[in-house]
């Protein structure tokens, strides 16, 4: 089953048929155009219960995340569809971080080579647990505080038509730091196995795999040591001040082993399962798409999760 967003931001029908044609000498294909928010998550449930051998993803992060809670609907199983993933989104962090070319027609060939051979690659994931007994998994990273308010303003505008690019999140995060979010109060309470709850944190990221995202063609790591083989990593920030900010971004550009460091920073590594309490809600975030406000998340780590084409 090929499940593609036609509003992604750089796919087109005429992309998308390209890319039909060049699988349809090898896989016998039922394609399922979504049609709202939600739709692949129904899509995929349907690909699993009806034993579809691979799900294929053309769409962004949010298609893919979609695509992955509706094969995981019932948990993880080897006998589930395998996923493979064509990139057509603004920013296709779980693709590039999985090593696939950054445009849909190289991730295809890619793909389609992947498939000749019977190759994939089985990967850890995260899932996020809310009070209310809701699960959904994640592949790259979630996010409280002013990062999942980014997020939203970002949905905003581009429901109001802007274009999905690095600039809106650029501006937006400007925007909303200097005069949005709280920057006095911390509201954020870290806990995880064998420390002390880190409270006084105004902002956290929990990370699957590294890096969290994309500035363009420059990856922001927080947290580089993240990885799809091992717990889940989080990044922090204890002060809002804009010297701090600065030198943890300037940070998240350069790393390459060693996570952000810094006296305002929290760093957690390998973690099986991670809480972020908060004493207010907090504006939540999954794979870039916004989620709503929640006061407390259990994120768990959910070692191989799912067969990955690649």
């Amino acid at each position: 089953m090929l499940i593609a967003n036609p509003k992604a931001t750089s796919t087109s029908r005429q992309a998308r048929d390209t890319l039909l044609r060049a699988f349809a000498g090898d896989l016998d294909i039922v394609l399922a155009e979504t049609g709202h928010r939600g739709h692949a998550v129904e899509l995929a449930r349907e690909a699993a219960r009806e034993r579809f051998d691979v799900v294929i993803a053309l769409g962004g992060d949010g298609t893919v995340n979609e695509a992955v809670n509706g094969l995981l609907a019932d948990g993880p199983d080897p006998a589930l569809p395998a996923l493979a993933v064509l990139p057509s989104g603004s920013a296709n962090v779980f693709a590039r971080a999985l090593g696939l070319p950054g445009d849909p027609v190289g991730a295809t060939r890619e793909v389609l080579a992947a498939l000749r051979a019977g190759r994939h690659r089985t990967v850890g994931l995260g899932s996020a647990e809310l009070p209310d007994g809701t699960r959904r998994y994640f592949t790259f990273c979630a996010g409280v505080g002013l990062d999942a308010e980014v997020v939203r303003e970002v949905e905003r505008r581009r429901l109001a038509g802007a274009k999905a690019d690095p600039s809106l999140y650029v501006r937006a995060a400007l925007r909303h730091f200097f005069r949005g979010t709280d920057r006095r109060v911390p509201a954020v309470t870290v806990e995880a196995p064998g420390r002390p709850p880190i409270s006084g944190v105004f902002l956290a990221f929990v990370s699957n795999t590294a890096p969290w995202t994309f500035l363009g063609p420059l990856p922001l790591n927080p947290s580089p040591r993240a990885n799809f083989g091992l717990g889940l990593d989080v990044f922090g920030m204890r002060s809002m001040r804009v010297a701090p900010i600065l030198g943890a971004f300037a940070g998240m550009l350069t790393a390459r082993s060693r996570p952000v460091r810094g006296r305002d920073v929290v760093n957690v590594h390998d973690a099986a399962w991670v809480t972020l309490r908060g004493s207010r809600p907090l504006a939540f975030q999954l794979d870039g798409d916004y989620l709503g406000e929640q006061t407390s998340i259990t994120f768990r780590a959910v070692p191989k999760a799912i067969r990955i084409v690649i």
